[in-house]
């Protein structure tokens, strides 16, 4: 049983890491470019931000799956049941969030801080770096958000990935599954592995939390 449950949380983390990691390289970069435009050009794309962060996981997987699906669109591709479809459906449901709290924390510095920064010559690179570092601990705060909500989800993977025994299972539909047959036992093990989880990446956050804020007062 161990074994398995190993198998199991070692698939969760990689399909949850990767979803993070593409939808921090996407929200980030999204989330800078809307807190640099202006309003009157960004408004509809930050109304669809907010939508999608409020979209149920389980219709993303819906629109994933029938993208994926071998009479879809994508179906040449190969992805519906896999990993890597997995991963896109998760990628997706985390790009929202990650933007827009990128976006927020842009926001949030000083309106005057670019301005200075093209003044001191710096290119839109160095300035967007700038910024970045600026907003670090919020951006990393995005991106562990974005791996607690994609760990913890369960009906977009259940819907592209299948929840295929040695395949495809991961915490949250082995959840779901014991549950479902009563073997609770097996059940509490994975849930309390996601509240470890939960109160690690807790921990984490606070402890750069704190190492920031007496960066900054030193």
């Amino acid at each position: 049983m161990y074994d398995t449950v190993i198998e199991v949380l070692a698939r969760s983390a990689l399909v949850s890491v990767s979803a993070t990691l593409v939808a921090a390289l996407a929200g980030i970069s999204l989330g800078t470019a809307l807190a640099l435009a202006r309003v009157s050009d960004s408004r509809a794309v930050i109304a669809l931000v907010n939508t999608g962060m409020a979209l149920p996981t389980v219709v993303v997987g819906l629109v994933v799956a029938m993208l994926l699906w071998r009479s879809g669109p994508l179906g040449g591709l190969g992805l519906i049941y896999t990993i890597p479809g997995m991963v896109i459906a998760q990628a997706l449901i985390v790009t929202p969030l990650v933007t827009g709290i990128t976006m927020a924390a842009l926001r949030q510095l000083p309106r005057s801080l670019p301005d200075q920064l093209r003044t001191l010559g710096a290119n839109r690179l160095q300035m967007v770096l700038r910024l970045w570092l600026e907003a670090r601990v919020a951006l990393l705060a995005a991106a562990m958000a974005g791996f607690g909500l994609a760990i913890s989800e369960v009906g977009a993977v259940t819907v592209v990935g299948g929840n295929i025994h040695g395949h495809t299972q991961v915490m949250t539909t082995a959840i779901v599954e014991n549950v479902s047959r009563g073997e609770f036992g097996v059940a509490i093990i994975y849930g309390s592995i996601l509240l470890g989880l939960a109160f690690l990446i807790n921990g984490l956050l606070a402890s750069v939390q704190r190492r920031a804020a007496a960066w900054e007062r030193n």
